[in-house]
């Protein structure tokens, strides 16, 4: 790694979370890309830091590295003089007509949607044209009817712009060493402060477009398991929130239960988040959905608030969130218990897409156990309260909204 000052900076294994770690070896056994593409890419150093990730965290036999053998078989059939001509003259109209036809469609997208196709991409088209087929630039600039000279100049163009956007993907990297799946729209807001200081223009559907380039792009995952059994005879109690609002931090705090995934087999994470902030205030993971392992979350959210009010508890109508140890610790806390009215999971929103971001951007592969599981639940808690910018928050983290409000309290 270097600095701009040209100095190197040397990393240490603890310099990668488990997260990254994670992601990294799930990419190569995908077959994405081998594990010295993925060094490279990541920018990660060490010849064999891959490899020996792989080896230790990999689900496969990474003891000898794979080797791909291809096979390659070619057969031509004979035809006389006469078919070849034939296949050749129809060959031949039928790329007149293809060809008509892409230009008419080239000519429709400029003058109706302003893509200016002709000039950003035929020049890149017909050198591409002459290093791959071996056709001579001033024949192909003659068909496409553009001049060698633009070529040249958008060929200047695109390595200066290169060269303006190199520090870019270090930027990028550095961020998904702790948030490897945030989206890219939260990522150009971390990195246009930086982008600005260095006189880099770039904006966020450019950044899309850079990013897929370097096929650094994210896709959304989509999962879903029942964990919730509101079908017992324990009381139940109101929605307290279908008319309110959250005005202030622990106001009302939101829980749900989520299961994961590891080696060892199915782990349940309890969280309790404030609905006002979103920052994750309580949690813990355990083998079973206990109540006695639900209320240690809560526990760990007592323990930690920072202010004296009233308070809500918002919760699906699960067995451990009515169970006379849970109700009984919110009752000694002074906490007012709120559930949703069925089975309508919309009505504990906040608290599943808390769960969900913590799936799809960071609890991302399996881990070999319940120990290893815990370590990466704790850096995506942490990273998430405090990094991780929310659209709904204005692009600010959970901590920050957290700790202002604690402020314009002490200040009033």
């Amino acid at each position: 790694m270097t600095t701009s000052n040209n100095t190197y900076v040397k990393r240490t294994q603890r310099d990668y979370t488990l997260g990254f770690k994670l992601q990294v070896v799930a990419a190569v056994e995908r077959g994405d890309m081998t594990y010295k593409q993925a060094q490279t890419i990541y920018g990660i150093q060490g010849r064999s830091t891959v490899l020996t990730w792989l080896r230790k965290h990999g689900k496969m036999n990474w003891a000898q590295t794979p080797r791909m053998n291809t096979m390659h078989q070619s057969t031509n059939p004979k035809e006389s003089p006469a078919q070849k001509i034939k296949r050749l003259e129809k060959e031949l109209e039928d790329e007149k007509i293809k060809n008509l036809f892409l230009n008419r469609v080239v000519d429709i997208l400029d003058a109706e949607h302003g893509t200016s196709l002709r000039k950003k991409y035929l020049a890149k088209g017909a050198r591409s044209l002459q290093k791959q087929e071996g056709i001579s630039l001033v024949r192909v600039c003659k068909l496409c009817g553009i001049t060698r000279q633009s070529v040249y100049q958008q060929e200047k163009r695109a390595v200066h712009r290169q060269l303006e956007l190199r520090p870019i993907k270090k930027m990028v990297l550095d961020l998904r060493r702790y948030m490897p799946r945030v989206g890219t729209r939260k990522l150009y807001f971390l990195l246009k402060p930086k982008l600005q200081a260095q006189g880099i223009k770039l904006g966020r559907d450019a950044l899309f477009n850079y990013l897929r380039d370097e096929q650094l792009l994210i896709r959304p995952k989509r999962s879903f398991t029942k964990t919730t059994n509101s079908k017992h005879w324990m009381k139940k109690h109101p929605n307290l929130l279908k008319n309110y609002k959250p005005c202030n931090p622990e106001g009302v705090l939101v829980s749900d239960i989520t299961y994961i995934h590891s080696d060892e087999g199915v782990h349940y994470l309890s969280l309790v988040t404030d609905a006002f902030s979103r920052k994750i205030m309580g949690y813990e993971l355990s083998n079973e959905m206990k109540s006695t392992d639900v209320v240690k979350a809560l526990d760990m959210a007592i323990k930690g608030r920072q202010y004296h009010r009233s308070c809500i508890h918002h919760s699906d109508r699960g067995l451990q969130y009515c169970s006379g140890v849970y109700q009984d610790k919110l009752k000694s806390s002074n906490i007012i218990p709120s559930m949703t009215d069925g089975y309508d999971c919309y009505q504990n929103a906040l608290a599943e897409r808390v769960n969900g971001i913590l799936k799809q951007e960071f609890l991302l592969d399996k881990c070999k156990n319940l120990r290893e599981l815990k370590q990466l639940v704790k850096e995506s808690i942490s990273t998430y309260n405090n990094m991780r910018p929310h659209l709904s928050l204005r692009m600010k983290t959970p901590n920050e909204v957290h700790e202002k409000s604690q402020q314009l309290t002490l200040l009033a």
